[in-house]
C-alpha cells in the first residue's frame, strides 16, 4: 500500500491521505491498460503513479496516472491525467485540480469513481474542459492516441464489484 503524499496548490501544501488497497489496485490496473495500449514509438510516455508534476512555481500535482507527450523538440507536456477518487476526498480532485488541468488546457482527463463504478472522460475545448462521456457497465475506455485501449467498465471495476 502507498503512503500519504503532498501536493502544492496555490503555494499551499496539501497533505493527501494514504490510498487504500482498492484504490491502489485500480491505479495499477489503469497503468497496465495504458502501458499495454501505448503504440511502439509513441510520442506519449507513461509516468509512474503519482509522479510529481511541477506545473508552476506554486503548483505541484501528483496524479494517479499521467502520460506526457513529447514534441519534435523533446519538450514534454501532459496529455492524459487520471485520478482515482478517494471516498470523502472528492472536492480536491473533482473541483480544484480539475480546474487547474482545465486552465492548463490538458487534452484528456479521466476521473475514475469507484463509488459509482464509472469514469468521466473530459476533453479540452476552446472554453476549457468538456465532459465527453461517462463510461459505465459495457462502455469501453478508449483514446485516439491509445489505439489498443478498449477495456469495458464492467471488466475494469470487477475487483471493486466483488467486495
Amino acid at each position: 500500500m502507498s503512503e500519504a503524499y503532498e501536493e502544492t496548490i496555490g503555494g499551499e501544501t496539501v497533505l493527501r491521505r494514504t490510498p487504500g488497497l482498492d484504490h491502489e489496485r485500480l491505479v495499477a490496473d489503469l497503468h497496465a491498460l495504458v502501458r499495454a495500449a501505448l503504440p511502439f514509438n509513441s510520442t506519449l510516455q507513461l509516468l509512474p503513479p503519482r509522479s510529481r508534476l511541477r506545473l508552476a512555481d506554486d503548483c505541484i500535482l501528483c496524479p494517479d496516472l499521467a502520460a506526457i507527450r513529447l514534441d519534435a523538440g523533446g519538450v514534454a507536456a501532459p496529455y492524459l491525467v487520471g485520478e482515482v477518487l478517494l471516498p470523502g476526498d472528492h472536492h480536491l480532485d473533482t473541483f480544484i485540480k480539475k480546474q487547474i488541468w482545465s486552465d492548463l488546457r490538458l487534452p484528456r482527463l479521466w476521473m475514475v469513481d469507484p463509488r459509482y463504478l464509472n469514469i468521466e472522460v473530459y476533453g479540452c475545448s476552446e472554453y476549457g474542459f468538456t465532459l465527453q462521456d461517462i463510461l459505465a457497465n459495457h462502455h469501453a475506455l478508449t483514446d485516439p492516441h491509445l489505439p489498443g485501449l478498449g477495456c469495458s467498465m464492467e471488466e475494469f471495476f470487477k475487483p471493486v464489484r466483488r467486495r
